[in-house]
């Protein structure tokens, strides 16, 4: 009698299955559609925590709308690094509408599913977070030229070169994590679907799969490793050079703004880096499902929203752009202003 290695390895997937105490349902067939099992509140907290991050979201998408405008409308902000906070700002609208609609939507629903395409469709445009370790190096480089090589910065740091660099920052954004996101979509996805996570993020991903993936792994963390820590050194250092050059700034009001300005990067800096790497840098380290998630979701929600106050409060020139903004919106809906 001839083997059979498809009955074969069913028989043996839904063995491993039973050991794990994991509902296995199908198991011959592909998976279209995952279960994101997110966090397993009663139907009170649910309502709740969709009050708040609808609200966070809203407050979000305001405070960037605004940064966007203000540079867009105020003829002293066309300068390179306004230019590229407003790319920056652009890039947090799209990073958290990644995220933000499909976590609300499962929090009042009971099935809490997302399409296979859909799924790793979100961690595409998830994955441009690698786009926002890009800009942060771009606006830590042109704060350097901006601070240590003051002379040289117009010819060095043109508005057309800053146009150039933030448009290289897209498109390498875009392209990072094609070769992880084709491995791991390519992986068998037999009949485990449910992933402990409110995203499709590469990690539960991975262990979803009916096989092992240590080379996928090895690329998914390689890939992580190189960009986190490369575009971190090249910050800290462009950081290192500013600060030392604030400090030979003889005026005591020059080394204040200077400060000013660069300690509204760092904050920005300190707080993605600093939750990212507990997610992303050791992926295999066995992190528990629990820390991931809280703190995806603190750097994926919360940083996007506190990005444009650091940016607004801790800015002179951007707190009178806005406010130079809010006037003209306010004259432009008062009521006879046309007659």
């Amino acid at each position: 009698m001839a083997f059979n290695y498809t009955e074969f390895y069913d028989i043996h997937l839904v063995s491993s299955a039973l050991k794990t105490n994991t509902h296995v349902e199908n198991c011959s067939s592909s998976v279209s559609k995952f279960i994101l099992l997110g966090f397993p509140y009663t139907w009170e907290i649910r309502i709740l925590c969709f009050s708040v991050f609808s609200g966070t979201y809203i407050l979000t998408l305001i405070g960037n709308l605004c940064i966007i405008c203000a540079v867009r409308c105020d003829h002293q902000l066309q300068t390179p690094m306004y230019i590229l906070l407003a790319n920056f700002s652009f890039l947090e609208i799209w990073f958290i509408t990644s995220t933000v609609p499909n976590m609300l939507a499962n929090f009042l629903s009971e099935t809490n599913t997302i399409s296979f395409s859909g799924c790793f469709l979100q961690f595409y445009f998830f994955s441009m977070g690698t786009t926002e370790t890009f800009f942060l190096s771009a606006m830590a480089f042109d704060r350097y030229l901006a601070i240590c090589r003051p002379l040289h910065y117009p010819t060095v740091m043109p508005v057309q070169r800053c146009i150039r660099m933030g448009a290289c920052c897209w498109v390498c954004g875009f392209l990072y994590f094609l070769l992880p996101i084709y491995l791991i979509s390519q992986l068998p996805f037999c009949c485990l679907n449910k992933i402990d996570h409110f995203l499709c993020d590469p990690g539960p991903l991975i262990k979803l799969s009916c096989v092992p993936a240590p080379v996928i792994e090895i690329i998914c963390a390689i890939c992580n490793s190189v960009l986190i820590f490369s575009t971190l050194l090249f910050i800290t250092s462009s950081y290192t050079l500013v600060i030392r050059a604030v400090f030979r700034v003889p005026s005591a009001e020059g080394r204040h703004k200077a400060f000013s300005t660069c300690g509204s990067h760092l904050s920005v800096v300190s707080l993605f880096y600093g939750s990212i790497m507990v997610v992303y840098v050791s992926p295999t380290a066995g992190n528990p499902a629990g820390i991931q998630k809280y703190v995806t979701l603190f750097y994926s929600v919360l940083t996007p929203l506190f990005n444009p106050l650091i940016y607004s409060l801790r800015n002179k020139e951007m707190k009178e752009a806005l406010r130079k903004l809010f006037k003209t919106v306010r004259f432009r809906q008062r009521p006879g202003r046309n007659l």
